[in-house]
């Protein structure tokens, strides 16, 4: 075996630390939190994470300045995009109920260092995206009042003209995270009931805007003479798509949820795939009916419904859309408070982050430090800053998360369950996998009569090692036995899931170059035609090749909690297309992306990585036990392996068992 030089065994550890799993424990379903949560309000906080002021505001934009009437067709494949990363948000939910959604998913199967970065983009996302929604929230009911409420604070309070900051101190929107947070701190059953009031009259407004809407519907809007129905055609189309997709991102609030399920392992792809549903086919008809009312050129973009009814004579209509706007970003608000905490107690649960955030209120069952410190940072944020120039780095944040939790599914699926000395599995992401038997002394294998034969001899049981090998050749993470012939002697040497990891690092890189290909090739690359075609031929091969080699490895097979569906193929189109829209971002996103993983990386190596549990987990002390292996020579080899233990075991039954082991083999050999 090749052995690592002395100097470069620090920088072998440091990449074993970084790069360590977590352990999951052997019951997932135990929790300090409250498991209280049905389907009904799961299904309820998905939708009003996802049905919030995009559908007033939203809809109007796209469809005047992007795609036209078309924008109806823009929101139906946003929908089809998003549900390739909610199938993989569901799977993760179901199979591991725990609170911290993409970071806890990136954490058991990619590395911790990941896991950190990702949780750490997804906590500036949802603080942002509260404050960028409570300031919406206050400028809405701002603009009602004849902007009476911003008048006045400038006035008599103050304002100032800053690059960066709002031109005056925003305390309404301060005002409403602070008390919203109150209310959440009170418990889960709390949130869950305002999120059924809010949710309720925003569905029933949803309910009057497609009624009224569709009286009042004139299809002469969508005719020739109003320019079509796609009049910026396919481009059109795909552009308004990217846009719309971000209206869909609240759907991870569900799976963040899931350490407070009743039963995770069906409320949660049911939820999700309800309320996805609804929220799609709440977008697409409420696309249908205002751009039927009026024609798509005259919209206005700030307030697009209202303006509408409005014009066609019925301003009464207007005080009602107002209603289901400001309940509807009530409901975002409350999701993102919702989730924020939850996965900052996640982190410090961990040891990655402070853990004074990982205190449990005994009583209301929820996080309230994480609630209140986080809430009050929001709340500070919407009060002085303006969030305008910062609404983009939302993106980056959600569709980074997006393609580490898709690339997880994939490593995951063909990663082989580790197994203690007992047989048990000890890091199974299946809350419901059963412990396997230990093996004993005298193995059992079956014949193709299906007839049980105990191996005694030590014939017996070299037959018996080659024909163990033989079936882990077909286990979980290796080639499917049809692929054997054709690349065993390519492949058959590496270790099961070694080749699927690799090839996930492949399609990640790939996905990345073809698409970056296809955004900068021809405007700021200039690249020539044949140069662009050979490129896009060679990063089309790779990503196709790469999914083929993930293929043809054999997969968990898992029939007790939902699985998503064609892997690799969704989980690797999940990829491709949140880095294609990651590419459409600016610069300025980039350079601030850049600054914020710095800082997080900062974190990390001051804090977490000298505090994560599981690195206090790995300097625990460790069990020998040693074994004999047959090898087909013939000759008997000792291994001595360490193991986790459940328990101290006394030294003097470790000799014992040797020892006596030790005599058998000599026995054996005396037989021979």
């Amino acid at each position: 075996m090749a052995t690592c030089p002395r100097g470069c065994a620090p920088a072998v550890r440091l990449c074993q630390r970084l790069n360590r799993l977590k352990t999951l424990d052997d019951d997932m379903m135990a929790t300090s939190l409250k498991r209280c949560l049905s389907t009904l309000d799961l299904t309820l906080l998905g939708v009003g994470g996802m049905v919030g002021s995009g559908l007033y505001v939203l809809t109007g934009t796209v469809a005047k300045d992007t795609a036209g009437p078309a924008v109806v067709i823009s929101f139906l494949f946003a929908g089809i995009a998003s549900l390739l990363a909610a199938f993989c948000y569901a799977e993760f939910g179901a199979r591991i109920p725990k609170t911290g959604s993409a970071y806890m998913f990136t954490y058991v199967s990619v590395g911790e260092v990941w896991a950190f970065l990702i949780g750490w983009n997804v906590i500036l996302e949802n603080m942002i995206g509260g404050a960028a929604v409570a300031r919406a929230w206050s400028g809405y009911l701002d603009s009602i009042f004849n902007h009476a409420i911003q008048n006045f604070t400038e006035t008599h309070i103050m304002q100032w003209n800053v690059p960066f900051l709002a031109h005056y101190p925003d305390l309404l929107a301060a005002g409403i995270l602070v008390v919203a947070s109150f209310f959440i701190s009170f418990g889960v059953q709390v949130s869950s009931y305002l999120n059924h009031i809010f949710s309720t009259i925003s569905m029933g407004v949803i309910v009057f805007i497609l009624v009224f809407g569709f009286v009042l519907a004139e299809p002469v809007n969508w005719s020739q003479e109003q320019g079509g129905f796609a009049p910026f055609g396919m481009s059109g189309i795909l552009a308004g798509s990217a846009t719309c997709f971000y209206a869909f991102v609240g759907f991870d609030v569900i799976a963040s949820s899931s350490e407070e399920a009743k039963n995770p392992q069906k409320a949660i792809p049911i939820a999700t795939a309800i309320s996805l549903g609804l929220a799609t086919t709440a977008y697409i008809l409420v696309s249908t009916v205002l751009t039927l009312m009026v024609p798509w050129r005259t919209l206005d973009p700030n307030s697009a419904l209202a303006d509408a009814f409005f014009r066609r004579g019925y301003s009464w209509a207007g005080v009602v859309v107002a209603v289901g706007s400001i309940c509807a970003m009530n409901t975002v608000l409350l999701c993102n408070l919702f989730s924020l905490p939850r996965i900052v107690y996640a982190m410090a649960e961990d040891g990655l982050f402070f853990s004074v955030f990982a205190r449990v209120n005994p009583i209301t069952k929820v996080p309230v430090n994480a609630i209140l410190v986080f809430g009050i940072l929001m709340a500070t944020m919407a009060l002085i800053f303006d969030l305008e120039a910062l609404v983009q780095f939302l993106s980056i944040g959600t569709l980074l998360a997006y393609t580490f939790v898709a690339a997880s599914v994939i490593v995951l699926r063909f990663q082989p369950e580790k197994t203690n000395d007992k047989g048990t599995a000890t890091t199974s992401p299946n809350p419901n996998t059963e412990p396997s038997p230990a093996p004993s002394e005298s193995q059992t294998i079956t014949e193709d009569s299906e007839e049980p034969k105990q191996y005694e001899s030590f014939s017996d049981k070299l037959q018996l090692v080659e024909r163990q090998k033989t079936k882990e050749r077909r286990g979980v993470g290796q080639l499917k036995a049809c692929w054997e012939p054709y690349l065993d002697r390519l492949l058959g040497d590496c270790d099961p899931g070694e080749v699927v990891a690799f090839c996930v690092l492949t399609l990640i890189v790939s996905s990345v170059s073809l698409c970056a290909v296809v955004e900068f090739g021809y405007k700021q690359l200039q690249l020539p035609v044949w140069s662009f075609t050979m490129l896009l031929v060679i990063f089309s091969l790779a990503y196709v090749v790469s999914l083929a080699l993930i293929w043809v490895h054999e997969p968990q097979k898992n029939n007790k909690t939902f699985q998503v569906p064609l892997v690799p193929l969704t989980p690797g189109a999940s990829i491709l297309f949140n880095v294609f829209l990651m590419m459409k971002l600016s610069l300025l996103t980039w350079i601030r992306f850049t600054v914020w993983i710095a800082v997080g990386l900062f974190v990390y190596f001051g804090y977490g990585i000298w505090h994560s549990k599981e690195g206090i987990r790995e300097l625990q002390p460790k069990d020998m036990a040693a074994r004999y292996v047959v090898l087909p020579s013939g000759s008997l080899v000792e291994t001595v392996q360490s193991i986790q233990p459940e328990g101290q075991v006394d030294s003097s039954h470790i000799n014992a068992s040797t020892a006596s082991t030790a005599s058998t083999a000599e026995e054996n050999t005396g037989k021979r």
